[in-house]
């Protein structure tokens, strides 16, 4: 969330950018949180003074019996009790006040970079460059809901009678080339610095608020109502909540990790064409990769995760191409995303992969996640993170570019994973 002296110091700045996102009643909103604020210090200020008083107070009574003035000792007294309980009624205010700010700076998005194209849907963002060569298919390729079913390698229906919609089975090479790419995934992270982590895939509320998911993902998680749980949505979530409430020192910056899970999302969209067969699901597996960085690095470290995010689909031989997203289909946390689709043949169209945010201090600042620096200076840190990739789609697009007469063709990268050349 924004910091309020930022907002404070920044006013102007703050409402440009939150019109940028559309976000309704922009003004408004940024004057209540300086007047909670102001109201806040106030109080925490009238609070301090009448719990001073009451100290005060309570000092005097001794001396003054001791000097036998006991009317004034009994006044002394009152007084203590009042300010006491004024001091009481404050602090119950300024907890007040502090839950008000609170939950109306969670309503408040990040502020988009300058750069930020201005736009209300993904029809808007901006295509900043396209990679690879389109593969030319027969005129009887099939998308990849046939192609899967033909060579029996993920099975909707099974996933339905055991689950529900949304829930597939891979089987036989289905699986192996899903393990195939985790593990591929897995070692370029590692070769790229990042340390691998496996994460839990459950998590409690305060790392929900941690990075942003509550409250305004909350309807797209699933819920575990008996132990008060969430299934993550993105391994994101667990491994940034690593270090909530953390504070670093600057030698042990940056931190660099690399995580696989499963990820969960109730929200599964309307059906069509565009979301059949792996286009969306339910559960997915994943590889995130996670940077917690100093603020002067995070737009070096931006770009470098996503030129690895890009070398991955070109090892893969996968066309893709980078958009740089509009103020309207930027996430809350981010100030900065960029997205890799990959270009899906029979189907005609681009595959969202990846999405890599930079959060700027929005979700440290959450977090409380700070570092002290070699000067003894504390301050927020910047979070980042990226899709390295999501599975289902990047399934999809290798199964439709690569199919041919003798069989689906695996990727030369993969085939140390697979151990077969061919899915026939």
């Amino acid at each position: 969330m924004l910091l309020v002296s930022y907002i404070s110091e920044n006013k102007a700045e703050v409402i440009e950018g939150l019109k940028k996102r559309f976000f309704d009643e922009p003004e408004t909103t940024v004057n209540k949180v300086l007047e909670l604020d102001e109201e806040r210090r106030q109080t925490q200020k009238d609070r301090d003074d009448a719990q001073a008083e009451a100290n005060k107070s309570a000092k005097q009574i001794g001396m003054l019996m001791k000097s036998g003035q006991k009317d004034e000792a009994e006044a002394a007294k009152a007084s203590a009790a009042t300010n006491k309980q004024k001091a009481k009624d404050l602090s119950s205010r300024v907890s007040e006040l502090e839950g008000e700010l609170q939950k109306l700076l969670y309503q408040i998005p990040n502020i988009p970079r300058k750069h930020v194209p201005v736009g209300k849907t993904d029809e808007d963002n901006e295509v900043m460059y396209e990679r690879g060569e389109k593969p030319t298919l027969p005129e009887n390729a099939k998308p990849h809901w046939d192609l899967i079913e033909q060579y029996d390698i993920v099975d909707f229906e099974l996933g339905n009678k055991v689950t529900g919609a949304g829930f597939p089975f891979y089987k036989g090479k289905g699986a192996r080339i899903q393990r195939a790419l985790i593990s591929f995934f897995l070692d370029e992270a590692t070769d790229a610095g990042y340390m691998e982590v496996q994460p839990p895939i459950l998590i409690n509320e305060a790392s929900g608020y941690g990075t942003g998911q509550l409250p305004d993902k909350e309807g797209q998680m699933y819920y575990m109502g008996a132990d008060d749980l969430y299934l993550i949505p993105t391994a994101e979530v667990p491994i940034t909540n690593m270090f909530r409430g953390e504070l670093l020192q600057e030698n042990d910056l940056p931190k660099k990790m690399a995580g696989h899970t499963p990820c969960f999302r109730r929200e599964a969209g309307s059906w069509g064409a565009h979301v059949r067969g792996l286009n969306r699901l339910h559960q997915f597996d994943k590889v995130e990769i996670v940077e917690i960085q100093k603020p002067e690095d995070s737009e070096e470290a931006h770009e470098r995760m996503t030129r690895h995010v890009e070398m991955l689909l070109e090892k893969l031989e996968l066309p893709y191409r980078r958009l740089l997203l509009c103020s309207g289909d930027l996430g809350v946390n981010a100030n900065l995303c960029y997205d890799l689709e990959v270009w899906s043949a029979a189907q005609g169209r681009w595959l969202e992969v990846s999405s890599i945010s930079n959060f700027g201090n929005y979700q440290a600042n959450r977090l409380k996640l700070r570092y002290r620096d070699n000067n003894k200076k504390t301050s927020l840190l910047h979070t980042l993170n990226g899709s390295a990739l999501a599975l289902p789609r990047v399934l999809a697009a290798i199964l439709e570019n690569n199919q041919t007469e003798k069989g689906i063709m695996i990727p030369k990268v993969l085939q140390k994973y697979t151990n077969f050349e061919v899915i026939d």
